[in-house]
């Protein structure tokens, strides 16, 4: 989920899933609706406008789930702290299980950090 900013974590997170690096080949896969998910991979920092979204769609994940904050500006806003339409990090909106850092973080990365949490 993108909650707020540039997108370069998401096109890390989308060639996560490219055949280079093939997250599907641990079972993960990128689902449309929120409740089909285990993980939430959130990325940028929370605006205003979109702390509720992210409230909403993390509740709606069955438990067990796992949150991820994606990128700098997700663990702790980045460049972005401060700011007049920054609400905070993804942890100050909703409890998060995995930091990933990087600007963007690289896609192995992404791969690997919920695999060293759920052992798969």
């Amino acid at each position: 989920m993108d909650a707020g900013f540039c997108n370069g974590c998401e096109s890390e997170i989308a060639a996560a899933f490219n055949p280079v690096y093939d997250a599907e080949r641990y079972g993960a896969r990128l689902v449309a609706s929120p409740r089909h998910a285990d993980v939430a991979l959130v990325t940028g920092p929370v605006t205003r406008n979109m702390a509720e979204s992210l409230r909403r769609t993390v509740a709606a994940i069955p438990e067990p789930r796992l949150v991820a904050a994606v990128g700098d500006c997700a663990v702790d806003c980045g460049e972005f702290a401060g700011g007049y339409g920054v609400e905070g990090a993804v942890g100050d909106v909703v409890p998060v299980d995995l930091a990933v850092p990087g600007c963007p973080p690289w896609p192995e990365e992404i791969v690997a950090a919920p695999r060293r949490v759920t052992g798969r």
